[in-house]
């Protein structure tokens, strides 16, 4: 299976925010927790503190869009939880997929 699913559930998050290890740039932190499966399950959130729904959302598709691009670059068997950062708020795709690669490294995430 190529690509990745969504990380929705509320005990999903708290379990990858709990357990698992977290690293940070100017522009994400990301979570990573070894979910003993074959997939990887992504999940994103945005603070309002970043800005209104509309900036959320384009964040939202920004980063999206960087996992998607990257997904098979990534090992499989992990959640990882991505917060976008208010520095990221008026940078491009490039700064954010960057940010992303990024965090993958220092996780040790890459293939």
């Amino acid at each position: 299976m190529s690509g990745y699913e969504s990380l929705k559930k509320y005990a999903d998050f708290q379990r990858v925010y709990g357990c698992g290890k977290s690293y940070a740039d100017k522009y994400l932190v990301m979570y990573v927790y070894e979910n003993r499966t074959d997939i990887n399950r992504v999940g994103i959130s945005v603070s309002k503190k970043v800005g209104n729904s509309i900036v959320r959302h384009r964040l939202t598709r920004i980063i999206r869009e960087s996992v998607r691009l990257n997904s098979e670059a990534l090992k499989r068997g992990y959640d990882i939880a991505i917060i976008a950062r208010a520095a990221l708020k008026d940078k491009k795709y490039a700064e954010a997929a960057s940010a992303f690669m990024h965090l993958c490294r220092l996780h040790g995430i890459l293939r």
